[in-house]
């Protein structure tokens, strides 16, 4: 295969008043027509930082290359992209050279409509008329098999899903045919489903248009569904390159067998699961990267008393209004869910984006007032309470959020954010033992007590993630709601986070209702579980049963969609 793109010895460090650090230290890869070379490792690894450096889209200051080159193989010589001057290099970028960034929503022009913005691209760079930018347009909206096409063409980013911006971000990308195509985290935190159709198209566009592609990922799943190749960042540097094949089958290095054994797919309920320091620790042999057996948990047993009870729950949301202001129609949300939760159980809500799941969850806390329906807990109806009795609830239940970066205050240190309910509540008005109690919460979730007083800005997904936990666990809720709380982790993080929520869960006997798109890891934290569709339960039962032997045609679809190698979940 001819070669398209090749890097050598890339070293990027980006220069600040404070500090000067490496983020990509002598990176040598190589892609050719035809093929799609996958680009893996954990958030901070040096991903982005060479994907993004090869159209030279990274801000010079702060960032510096000190050495390397990336020689662009298009025409008779090759060109180094690092000294192109600013006109050469407009004519690459997004016409022989284009990107699909990882999140469409903030990638995408809020004000002007999807068909401008894929028509400003085959504008720019091709000389056609505005006709058949439209014409050429919409048949691109067909090809990513967006539905009605002329529709969206005049649709706004917010009037689609997060897979259908996807796609239009795709189109975006491929309308003026490129010969390299970079795919930067495209398909995190989406559905297993819409992420499946999108993989399949870029796929299918590829080989099509016989591009090269670098898809840059920390999925493993996603690279033994899409690519031929992978090479393995850790720390700004390359540490293993081979087939997809080898990779899975023969690990070399302790940190590529560490993101293998990390996936909660391998491994059954009660197992711990094992994290990169196990492998990477001092204490271990770092040339066999052998760890010793998974620890099993104990088995926490559930009662059989009924914390909650739901007796066929309705939420509504007004479609239309009249010129009085009352709904004349509506979108039913949760249509008659009915369930009973046990205390010590962790319940597993599955589910695609839209399904009602986030809706359900947030109307078991009343934070979303229901239509019809009981909510009971602990043996009283929380749909008659009133607003203050319902802050008294809300002091026995807490919620994760997904996004624990934009549920904290960026005004507020950690340890103030955490201590803000617990002040609230009166819990403890004392200041001191406030502190010490924040310092306590911290503790438990493995963050040292001395981090109180960073800003949430400077912590790591996971650590934000583990100091969402924290301020939820300090009214001692005793029952919690997990709204896709691992879903947009790196898959060693989500282990290590998967760790706490099962050994806090041991130590304060957590009920949990565990909402997720992921299959793989709702039957690892699960007990039962209850499949959505459409706002209504289809099915229910053991997680085990349901993960082997789903009775539920879209249930099926679910675990279908679920990446596999040799017949293994990834």
């Amino acid at each position: 295969m001819q070669l398209l793109l090749e890097i050598k010895n890339l070293s990027v460090d980006f220069i600040t008043h404070h500090q000067q650090t490496q983020a990509v230290k002598n990176v040598s890869l190589q892609v050719r027509r035809g093929e799609i070379l996958a680009l893996v490792g954990e958030s901070g690894s040096g991903k982005s930082v060479t994907a993004l450096s090869i159209l030279q889209l990274l801000s010079t200051p702060p960032a510096v290359y000190t050495c390397g080159e990336i020689l662009f193989h298009h025409g008779p010589t090759p060109v180094n992209t690092l000294l192109l001057p600013a006109k050469q290099l407009q004519d690459i970028r997004g016409n022989k050279i284009a990107m699909i960034f990882q999140e469409p929503m903030t990638s995408l022009n809020p004000v002007l409509t999807c068909g401008k913005q894929v028509t400003e691209a085959l504008l720019a760079h091709k000389k056609v008329s505005a006709h058949d930018a439209k014409r050429q347009t919409t048949d691109w909206f067909e090809k990513v098999k967006l539905p009605s096409p002329e529709k969206i063409f005049d649709q706004y980013p917010h009037q689609l899903s997060g897979g259908q911006k996807q796609r239009v971000m795709i189109a975006m990308a491929m309308i003026c045919q490129p010969s390299l195509l970079i795919c930067d985290e495209p398909t995190t935190a989406l559905d297993v489903t819409v992420q499946r159709t999108i993989l399949d198209l870029i796929k299918e566009l590829q080989q099509q248009q016989n591009m090269g592609v670098i898809f840059i990922t920390h999925d493993l799943g996603v690279v033994a569904q899409i690519a031929s190749r992978a090479a393995i960042m850790y720390k700004g540097e390359i540490i293993e390159q081979n087939t997809v094949s080898e990779i899975f089958n023969h690990p070399q290095q302790p940190y590529t067998k560490a993101l293998l054994a990390c996936r909660p797919g391998l491994h059954q309920k009660n197992e711990r699961l094992p994290v990169v320091a196990d492998f990477l620790n001092k204490s271990q042999n770092l040339t066999t990267g052998e760890i010793a057996e998974p620890i099993t948990l104990r088995d926490i047993q559930t009662s059989k008393s009924c914390l909650l009870k739901v007796e066929n729950l309705n939420v509504s949301f007004p479609s239309k209004k009249n010129w009085l202001g009352k709904p004349v129609s509506g979108f039913n949300a949760v249509k008659n869910v009915s369930f009973d939760l046990f205390a010590g159980e962790t319940l597993g809500l599955v589910g695609e984006s839209g399904c009602g799941k986030t809706t359900l969850g947030r109307t078991l806390l009343r934070l979303i007032t229901p239509s019809s329906g009981k909510i009971i807990f602990n043996g009283e109806d929380i749909t008659t309470l009133s607003q203050q009795q319902l802050k008294v609830f809300r002091q026995n239940v807490q919620l994760i959020f997904q996004d624990p970066y934009s549920s904290l205050n960026p005004r507020l240190t950690i340890g103030a954010a955490i201590a803000e309910p617990i002040k609230n509540s009166k819990l403890e008005t004392d200041r001191i033992k406030r502190k010490k109690l924040v310092n306590e919460l911290l503790e438990k979730v493995n963050l040292s007590p001395k981090v109180a007083n960073r800003y949430p800005h400077e912590f790591s997904g996971g650590q934000r993630q583990r100091i969402v936990i924290a301020r939820a666990l300090g009214l001692n809720p005793s029952f919690l709601v997990c709204d896709e709380s691992v879903s947009a982790l790196d898959v060693s993080v989500q282990a290590q986070v998967l760790n706490l929520l099962n050994d806090l869960k041991k130590q304060l006997n957590l009920t949990m209702l565990f909402i997720s798109h992921d299959l793989s890891v709702v039957r690892y934290m699960s007990d039962r579980v209850m499949v959505m569709n459409k706002g209504e339960i289809v099915e229910t039962g053991n997680a085990e049963a349901i993960y082997q032997h789903p009775q539920n045609g879209y249930t099926k679809q679910l675990l279908a969609a679920i990446p596999k190698v040799n017949g293994n979940v990834v």
